[in-house]
């Protein structure tokens, strides 16, 4: 049991670290390319890697015959609401500013789980939310970010934080999928919405953003 406790910590503070890292990223290649081709190119690389995985390990993901709707509710709010709206909301406003957001992401989050799903969270819980998020504000703020008031930025890094908040929630309700199936199928939404909406960018603006 602890071995697995271990493991489950490891693995959720290397996604923060590369979700940390993405987010560094995103802020300084929006500049020159177009986001949605940005965004595209993610998905399409994680779902090739995640289809090699299937293949060197020889598993199946089987949905068929059953109820895709929680998967599907799942996949509107992330990746395809999340994405579009962090990176849209990136571009507008300043680092500090959208880290300072995207940190509030947690305690939305255990917000929506204690109303929605009534798991209310404990003492130690909530400390260390509030840690973090007080750490990460203090962090951004010291390395002397600047801001341009972007009230349609933050509407949309608000509208980014409320649903990856609530997409967790739904990941949590959807106790009858794995957590691969759930991962599966959302890099597969991702790469489709996401590669239909960079082409047709593209040929709309003359030109492949490929």
């Amino acid at each position: 049991m602890k071995h697995k406790i271990i493991l489950g910590c490891l693995a959720a503070a290397t996604c923060e670290i590369l979700f940390g890292l993405s987010f560094i990223f995103t802020k300084s290649i929006t500049a020159q390319v177009s986001g949605l081709a940005l965004i595209s190119w993610r998905f399409v690389t994680a779902f090739f890697f995640v289809n090699l995985y299937l293949l060197t390990r020889r598993q199946k993901v089987v949905i068929n015959g059953r109820n895709l709707k929680p998967l599907i509710r799942i996949a509107i709010l992330n990746p395809i609401i999340y994405f579009i709206c962090e990176t849209i909301g990136i571009r507008m406003t300043t680092a500090s500013e959208s880290g300072a957001f995207l940190a509030c992401i947690p305690v939305v989050a255990l917000i929506m789980s204690s109303l929605i799903l009534k798991e209310w969270p404990s003492r130690w819980q909530v400390v260390g939310v509030a840690t973090t998020l007080i750490g990460i504000i203090i962090a951004v703020f010291a390395a002397g970010g600047s801001t341009n008031f972007s009230l349609v930025g933050y509407f949309i890094l608000g509208l980014a934080v409320v649903s990856y908040a609530l997409y967790c929630v739904d990941v949590e309700k959807a106790s009858q999928f794995t957590s691969f199936e759930i991962t599966y199928f959302m890099l597969a939404s991702g790469c489709l919405t996401f590669g239909v909406f960079a082409l047709s960018h593209g040929f709309l603006a003359g030109k492949k953003s490929f």
